[in-house]
């Protein structure tokens, strides 16, 4: 299985969403919460350019946020990915 990290925040329906998806495909993920963090979420900025969480990288390749990845199982790709 992939290695998954997901950045995120306490207070995000939509984080909680990508985890509830990741959690019911049994993939276990590194979870990077960003709450009163500066240096996180600057790092997490970095990274992925964008500001909002979550964000969610399944090996090298940065999905994006929850409707990305709910983009990626609602194409059937999500599996494959995470396979790798």
């Amino acid at each position: 299985m992939a290695n998954i990290t997901i950045y995120s925040s306490d207070y995000c329906p939509y984080c909680s969403r990508a985890k509830q998806l990741l959690s019911m495909k049994d993939a276990a993920f590194n979870e990077i919460k960003v709450d009163g963090n500066n240096k996180l979420r600057q790092e997490m900025m970095a990274k992925s350019g964008q500001r909002t969480v979550p964000q969610i990288w399944i090996g090298d390749t940065h999905v994006g946020g929850c409707d990305d990845l709910f983009a990626l199982e609602r194409a059937s790709k999500l599996d494959a990915l995470l396979a790798k």
